[in-house]
């Protein structure tokens, strides 16, 4: 099966902004229309503290039957950068390893959706961050940001250093997303669209355990149904 026509990349300004729960959503939203979707998390941290894991929560969403090292080729108890965590464990994250995964699950499926570690700048391994691991994939980002104060400062210095790379971002994603937004975070959401001349959409706190009742995200239009 030859590559897939589209794919994605959600990256977010940092840890717990809701990158999964945004990926997670793009993925169902593909599935509910008929695509065969794959989803790939480069390392998963924190598991000693997690009940459903980043990567079981993809695969659900997706509605794969991926394996966990299909998804997550390296995973790690302690809540850590990926580098740090990967030391602890005596080894090391290798980029061939995560390219050669990524392309697996990109020839099983009809889109891929991945998920980035943290922020655009959290290395991987050495010198090697996620932005180098979203260049050499070449997909467009959805940038996951927090709606609130500070998000303004953080959102656009994210997208400086994703343009600076020469990534293409396809949307910012605020979440979660008010069902009444206050003055700060209906500000915040208009000053990044203008400021960062980016598309910017908001996600409303989702179940994660009934996919079912979440709304549909399609980034920037995409994704067209087949």
């Amino acid at each position: 099966m030859s590559e897939p026509a589209a794919g994605v990349f959600v990256t977010g300004t940092g840890t717990e902004v809701g990158k999964t729960v945004v990926a997670a959503a793009i993925a169902r939203t593909l599935a509910a229309a008929g695509r065969n979707v794959a989803v790939f998390k480069p390392a998963v941290t924190g598991l000693d503290e997690e009940s459903e894991t980043d990567h079981e929560l993809l695969r659900r969403a997706a509605g794969s039957d991926q394996s966990d090292t299909e998804i997550a080729p390296y995973r790690y108890g302690p809540p850590a950068s990926p580098h740090l965590a990967a030391a602890l464990a005596g080894e090391e994250i290798e980029r061939a390893r995560l390219l050669a995964t990524t392309r697996a699950a990109a020839t099983s499926a009809d889109v891929l959706v991945c998920e980035g570690v943290g922020g655009l700048l959290v290395p991987l391994a050495g010198p090697y961050l996620v932005r180098d691991l979203a260049v050499d994939l070449g997909y467009p980002l959805v940038v996951v940001a927090a709606p609130g104060l500070g998000t303004i400062n953080h959102t656009l210095l994210t997208l400086e250093a994703a343009r600076a790379a020469g990534l293409e971002v396809a949307s910012v994603v605020l979440t979660p997303w008010p069902e009444e937004p206050n003055a700060i975070e209906r500000s915040n959401r208009d000053t990044i669209a203008d400021l960062g001349d980016v598309a910017v959409q908001t996600l409303p706190p989702l179940d994660p355990a009934h996919p079912s009742t979440w709304p549909t995200l399609r980034p920037m239009g995409l994704f067209q149904a087949s």
